[in-house]
């Protein structure tokens, strides 16, 4: 059993800033980290693999820090890590990012399936993962907040949806998108890290897969981000309320802000 496993570095996004001649994250202005959402997938890999003796991959896309990724998915029982980096992907959108990741797929070869977070934090868009089944015409199930068995064959699953939860099944190869719901990730241990330290990561280019590079980047993006505007923070108000009148003056203000209706 081969399972792919797709993982992204963010950065922490309450730090970030943005570069507004490009639009995009400015990846400098704070400290990075695996995606959380793609540590539940990690982990439902590292569970397979204990269970049925299944070979991880994991991939990632990004700039070179992302390798870091690379080595925690190893440091959590992945076989393999690959990273997709190359100046012709920076600025892709969903559509494009899901062409290249499914592009490193195909080269991957053989696989029975893919997990990855049900959405990243710096995108919060949920569309990776559809996007990749959608290009390597699997089907996926998303959302997905329990594994209550799997095989060699097919895997049962249950999927939050906006009316309830859903119990299904589906045979291989499939992609699933994985819930925080779905397990607690364990810490690797200090032996694990070092082991990911030494072990040897792929780097590939556009050049090394079978694509249209004019399918990468903002060229084959298929959205623009026109501006990005940043609101205010807003600060709590105070005010110092004193003297013989000072219950009429509360009250009156408490009545102002409508804090005394009903």
């Amino acid at each position: 059993m081969h399972i792919i496993v797709l993982a992204k570095q963010v950065p922490d996004i309450e730090k970030v800033q943005f570069d507004k001649s490009t639009n995009w994250v400015d990846r400098k202005s704070a400290d990075l980290e695996i995606n959380p959402f793609d540590l539940n997938a990690i982990e439902a890999a590292q569970q397979m693999k204990e269970k049925l003796g299944a070979t991880v991959t994991a991939i990632s896309m990004g700039p070179p820090t992302a390798e870091a990724v690379l080595r925690e998915c190893i440091a959590r029982n992945a076989d393999r890590g690959i990273l997709v980096t190359d100046d012709k992907l920076r600025g892709s959108d969903t559509l494009a990012t899901s062409y290249a990741l499914a592009s490193a797929i195909k080269k991957v070869g053989d696989f029975d399936l893919i997990l990855c977070g049900e959405k990243t934090v710096d995108g919060d868009t949920s569309q990776i993962g559809p996007q990749v089944a959608e290009r390597l015409g699997i089907p996926h199930m998303s959302f997905v907040s329990e594994i209550s068995d799997v095989s060699e064959d097919k895997i049962n699953v249950t999927i939050e949806t906006a009316s309830g939860s859903l119990r299904t099944e589906c045979p291989f190869p499939v992609l699933i998108t994985c819930t925080k719901e779905l397990n607690t990730p364990r810490l690797p241990t200090l032996k694990d890290k070092m082991r990911a330290r030494k072990t040897e990561t792929e780097k590939w280019s556009a050049a090394d897969l079978p694509v249209d590079e004019s399918k990468l980047g903002p060229h084959g993006s298929a959205t623009k981000v026109e501006a990005i505007t940043v609101s205010p923070e807003k600060k709590r108000k105070g005010a110092t309320i004193k003297g013989e009148s000072a219950a009429s003056e509360l009250v009156a203000a408490l009545d102002k802000e409508g804090l005394l209706k009903g």
